[in-house]
């Protein structure tokens, strides 16, 4: 089985979004603060792109989410 489809990227990713959203950032705003096209981040939330850590990391920092506290969310971190 892909990561991309375990229990754990499914939570890391739903977490994700639950951040995006409580921070009120719509995918089109998060895209054009990252430089991207809005597929980008919809592909990512739909899982039919795979998230590295950095780039996670770096969606946290721009929707103002802590991405340890999005991790432990996730179930992730203690």
């Amino acid at each position: 089985m892909k990561s991309i489809y375990s229990r754990e990227y499914e939570a890391v990713i739903s977490a994700l979004v639950d951040a995006r959203k409580a921070a009120e950032v719509t995918q089109v705003q998060l895209a054009e603060k990252l430089g991207k096209p809005q597929s980008y981040v919809s592909k990512i939330e739909n899982r039919e792109r795979r998230l590295d850590i950095v780039e996670f990391f770096h969606i946290c920092r721009v929707i103002g989410a802590d991405g340890i506290e999005v991790l432990r969310v996730a179930g992730l971190c203690l």
